[in-house]
């Protein structure tokens, strides 16, 4: 099978959705697939929307068996869907239009999607809640759930290091992401100005918005806790392996996290996982337990979980055995991509996977 797999410029970038598009192309690859990458030009909204017209665009997009398109790309393709020739499949992170905006633009960014998404024959959902999104925008379709692994580190930490480092001073902090609005920065160190004690916090991540990374430096400054707060840019793998290694609680209280891999990175190494109400995170964070799940901009909530693991290392050190165990149970990449790839045969007519219809992961 020849399937087209289309993406936003460079799949090789290290952030969630792109690593679930590559490690999709290299299970079909292994499988014995021909796998083409469509990577497409990033424009902004408008334009990208003009690029949905363009006829050199389509042209790029036929001549496969199948077309997997990240839905992130969705303004650029929804004008050609509906005349490439053969079944499109959708991989779904998260909705443009569950994000916050100003109500005009998520007016149009639901009317956009809408008609894409119902441009697709079929959807790949990294988590339930991604798809209660989108079956709600655009109604069922056939589709699987998917969720991505965290095991791209495979961190040697052991039961007696976790315990270790929970008694160590000050208290590491890691928020690891683009600095965008919607990954709550802003949030973080509202919330972190609240609490006392001795803490640091590293920001490990790229600067995708300037305009945003310069105002949260501000902020850092404004709040009087600049001097433990570290910007460290995006860092390697295995730099950013020892950061991990090094913390005691990862803290990305984003506004909406369609799955949010980082989360399960983190618990592979024992940090507890201070996460959101919205978006995947409930699926695999248990409040109180593995991690925290406040509501997203609630700084005060945020200082209130940060407090309660800073003043007391006991409860610390339980909660990051806990991660390190929930990251223990979780599927790997290979059991996630296995089922995308039986679902992928299944849309083209290749096969029909009937144990995934059995248990209600695929719909017809």
């Amino acid at each position: 099978m020849h399937v087209g797999l289309v993406v936003y410029g460079d799949p090789g970038t290290t952030s969630g959705g792109f690593l679930y598009d590559r490690k999709l192309a290299a299970a079909l690859r292994d499988g014995g697939d021909r796998v083409s990458v469509v990577s497409l030009a990033w424009h902004d909204y408008p334009r990208a929307l003009a690029d949905s017209f363009d006829l050199r665009t389509r042209r790029r997009l036929r001549g496969f068996d199948l077309l997997v398109e990240d839905e992130l790309c969705h303004p650029s393709l929804v004008g050609h869907n509906h005349a490439i020739g053969a079944p499109v499949v959708t991989v779904v992170h998260h909705l443009r239009a569950s994000e916050q905006w100003p109500a005009w633009q998520k007016r149009v960014y639901r009317a956009v999607e809408r008609r894409y998404l119902r441009s697709t024959d079929a959807a790949v959902y990294v988590s339930d809640a991604t798809r209660r999104d989108a079956e709600r925008l655009a109604g069922p379709r056939r589709s699987v759930v998917a969720r991505p692994a965290g095991d791209r580190f495979d961190p040697d930490i052991d039961r007696d290091a976790i315990a270790a480092r929970a008694e160590r001073d000050p208290l590491e902090i890691v928020f690891v992401g683009n600095l965008v609005p919607r990954k709550g920065l802003h949030v973080l160190l509202d919330g972190l100005a609240r609490v006392s004690g001795d803490w640091r916090l590293s920001v490990v991540g790229s600067e995708s918005d300037p305009e945003y990374a310069r105002r949260t430096r501000e902020r850092a400054r404004d709040l009087g806790v600049a001097e433990w707060v570290r910007f460290e840019g995006r860092l390697s793998d295995a730099a950013l392996a020892d950061r991990l290694a090094e913390s005691h609680l990862l803290a990305v209280p984003s506004l909406l996290e369609g799955y949010g891999i980082v989360y399960l990175e983190g618990m592979g190494f024992g940090l507890p996982a201070l996460a959101t109400t919205a978006g995947g995170a409930t699926e695999f964070v248990t409040h109180g337990e593995d991690g925290f799940l406040v509501p997203p901009g609630d700084s005060e909530a945020v200082a209130t979980a940060v407090g309660t693991v800073a003043s007391d290392r006991d409860r610390l050190r339980e909660m990051g055995l806990a991660a390190r165990r929930r990251f223990e149970r979780h599927p790997g990449w290979d059991e996630s991509t296995k089922k995308v790839r039986a679902f992928l045969r299944s849309v083209a007519g290749e096969s029909e996977p009937r144990a995934e219809q059995s248990t209600g992961e695929a719909r017809p």
